[in-house]
C-alpha cells in the first residue's frame, strides 16, 4: 500500500491454485481451513462455503500462541454459530500434539468412506484438503501432523505454490494447497490486517503507512501497554524512532526501519497478544 492507495495484490499463482483446488476437491472428504487467530475473520476466505460446494469443513484457528486466549474463546463461538463449523484452536509450530485434528478429520470423512464401502468399495484412506490465506501455517499444520518438513514452509506470502499429498498416517492423507487470496480486495480493513500478519507480500504495501495503522488499531483497546512497551507519550513512528535514537541525515527521525520494526514486534509476539478483529 503506498502512502495514498489502497494494498492491491493478486498473484499468478493464485488464480492458477483456485483452479487446482476445484479439481481437487471430488478427490477429498473434507477441507481443513487455517486462519490466523489474531484475525480469525480478516483471514476467512469469504467465498470458502460457495467453493466448496458443501464439503465437511474443520476450522483450525492457528498461532493462538499469538492471541488473546480469553476472548479467542468468544471468538471460537461466534464462528461455530455462523459456519456450523467445527472449530479447533491450535499452534501449529509449539503444539507437541495434534491428534485432535487428525481425530476431528477422521469424524467428518468417515460418512463419506461409509457410502464408498456401502457401494462394495475397500475402506481407503481418508483424504483432506488444507487451504487458507498464505502464511496462516498450513504447511506447519501439516509438518507437525507428518513430524517432518516434507512442504515447505516460510514466513513470506506464498510460499507453498504446488499442491502435494502428504501421508500422515495409514488413515489420513492430506492436500496441502496455496493460500488462497480473493481476486479482489474491497475491504480495505481487512486487506489492511492481513499485511499486519504477513499474510500479504511486501510489495504490496508500504511499511511505514501500515505500521502507522498498527499503532492505531492496537491503541483503541492497548495504548496504555503500547506507550509503556515503546517508552513514548504519543503513538507515532516518529516519536517511537526518536525514543531509540534512530536518527538520519537532518536529525530527521529513521521511520523506515522504526516501521520494519514495530510489524516485526507485533508478528513475533513481542508486544503482547492481541485479536485485531471485532466480535460485532
Amino acid at each position: 500500500m503506498k502512502k495514498d492507495s489502497h494494498i492491491h495484490w493478486y498473484p499468478g499463482h493464485i488464480a492458477k491454485a483456485e483452479r487446482q483446488l476445484k479439481e481437487k476437491l471430488n478427490l477429498c472428504d473434507v477441507v481443513i481451513e487455517v486462519l490466523d487467530a489474531r484475525i480469525p475473520f480478516s483471514s476467512a476466505y469469504n467465498n470458502i462455503e460457495s467453493l466448496l460446494g458443501g464439503k465437511p469443513r474443520l476450522i483450525l484457528l492457528n498461532k493462538a500462541d499469538l492471541a488473546d486466549r480469553n476472548e479467542l474463546k468468544l471468538f471460537v463461538q461466534k464462528i461455530k454459530e455462523q459456519s456450523s463449523c467445527a472449530v479447533l484452536v491450535i499452534d501449529a509450530k509449539g503444539a507437541k500434539d495434534l491428534n485432535q485434528v487428525v481425530k476431528k478429520v477422521l469424524e467428518l470423512s468417515e460418512p463419506k468412506i461409509q457410502a464408498q464401502m456401502a457401494k462394495g468399495l475397500l475402506r481407503r484412506a481418508a483424504r483432506a484438503m488444507v487451504v487458507g490465506m498464505p502464511n496462516v501455517g498450513k504447511s506447519s499444520v501439516i509438518n507437525k501432523l507428518t513430524k517432518s518438513s516434507k512442504t515447505k514452509i516460510g514466513a513470506r506470502a506464498g510460499v507453498t505454490r504446488q499442491q502435494q499429498w502428504v501421508r500422515i498416517n495409514k488413515d489420513l492423507d492430506l492436500l496441502d494447497t496455496p493460500g488462497i487470496i480473493p481476486m479482489r480486495q474491497d475491504d480495505q480493513e481487512a486487506a489492511t490486517k492481513l499485511a499486519f500478519v504477513n499474510s500479504v507480500s511486501e510489495n504490496a504495501y508500504d511499511n511505514e503507512t501500515v505500521a502507522q495503522e498498527l499503532l492505531n488499531i492496537l491503541s483503541r483497546k492497548y495504548e496504555t501497554q503500547l506507550k509503556e512497551y515503546y517508552k513514548v507519550d504519543e503513538l507515532t513512528l516518529e516519536n517511537i524512532a526518536k525514543s531509540r535514537n534512530w536518527i538520519v541525515s537532518n536529525a530527521e527521525p529513521d521511520i523506515t526501519r522504526t516501521a520494519v520494526y514495530i510489524l516485526k514486534n507485533f508478528r513475533d509476539g513481542k508486544i503482547g497478544k492481541f485479536i485485531l478483529d471485532e466480535l460485532e
